[in-house]
């Protein structure tokens, strides 16, 4: 038997593929940094008695989406309540979220989080309409509530692993229900989109495209689940035989970086180059493994992860003749 790792296992070439449709498009992107996130940065022009300065101030707010528009809670302390008053005109910036060892390892090189940069208006609900969309948020936390009880043990067990309070996009809305007098909420009306890349690439987004888009159906649980991933060296190490397996890259560490319905992108620490004196030079990589496929919930998500383990490990059962 030839002592290359081939794939020739029906299953795995059934599990992977390429091609445009194998990734979201930047809409999709869009919607589910939006929908996966619950913070992100509100930008307002100052005002006072005598009307904008044109100085511009910020803060960080929680919110959430719903038909793909923002609704954001700003503090009833927080200036934008004043400045709103006198200009609507606002910006709001929302980050893919990398929580855990991921943040650090991120931020050691350097490398930019995947952003959604929103510019537009914000419009102050009154009463009446603030419940309606306290009651649309009590529906969307009672979801991942009811969803989170029907997950197996062993998907469970893997969000029990992340940062819980950090990562749970649930525990960090719910406040907002139980606090609701010391907020106000608006509507933010968005007039244009940018999608800014990991490389600090800008892309504008047609408004329309992100309204017809749906959010990827991993999102409630992405934080959480890439988290408590990358806090198991056992499944660091999975990812790792992933890369040296599928990809062919000699990857001596990994970190899962983002996640959809299509597959997974995984950072790797691959090797560069090899010295004259036999020294090895490895490099981050961002490398993608696609599904043929597609993920519809969280458990199907986990269940082609285990698959691909399987294949991986039959491959390197073969390699070593065992």
């Amino acid at each position: 038997m030839s002592k290359t790792l081939q794939l020739k296992h029906s299953g795995l070439r059934m599990m992977m593929r390429r091609g445009k449709s194998s990734i979201l498009t930047i809409s999709e992107k869009c919607r589910t940094i939006l929908a996966s996130n619950w913070q992100g940065k509100l930008n307002t022009i100052k005002a006072d008695s005598r009307g904008s300065k044109e100085e511009i101030y910020s803060s960080k707010v929680k919110y959430f989406v719903k038909k793909g528009k923002p609704y954001i809670w700003v503090p009833e302390k927080e200036l934008h309540n004043v400045n709103t008053i006198i200009d609507e005109r606002a910006s709001f910036a929302v980050s893919s979220q990398f929580p855990g060892p991921l943040a650090y390892l991120l931020k050691s090189i350097n490398k930019l989080p995947t952003r959604v940069a929103l510019v537009g208006d914000v419009l102050r609900l009154k009463d009446e309409k603030v419940n309606l969309v306290a009651e649309s948020l009590q529906e969307i936390l009672q979801a991942d509530l009811s969803n989170t009880q029907e997950l197996s043990y062993s998907v469970s067990g893997i969000l029990n692993s992340s940062s819980h309070a950090s990562s749970s996009r649930s525990e960090n809305l719910k406040e907002l229900l139980t606090d609701k007098e010391h907020y106000a909420v608006y509507k933010f009306d968005p007039s244009s989109c940018m999608y800014l890349d990991g490389s600090g690439r800008t892309h504008e987004v047609n408004l329309e495209d992100i309204e017809k888009c749906k959010a990827d159906p991993l999102t409630p649980f992405s934080t959480a689940l890439i988290d408590g991933i990358n806090q198991s060296e056992t499944r660091r190490r999975a990812l790792v035989l992933f890369c040296i397996t599928f990809l062919k890259e000699h990857a001596k560490d990994a970190f899962l970086l983002s996640i959809d319905r299509k597959g997974f992108d995984v950072l790797g620490k691959v090797l560069d180059s090899v010295g004259d004196a036999g020294s090895h030079e490895y490099r981050w990589k961002e490398l993608r493994f696609t599904f043929k496929d597609e993920a519809h919930n969280v458990e199907s998500f986990c269940k082609h992860l285990v698959r691909m383990e399987e294949d991986a490990l039959k491959n390197v059962s073969e390699f070593s003749g065992i």
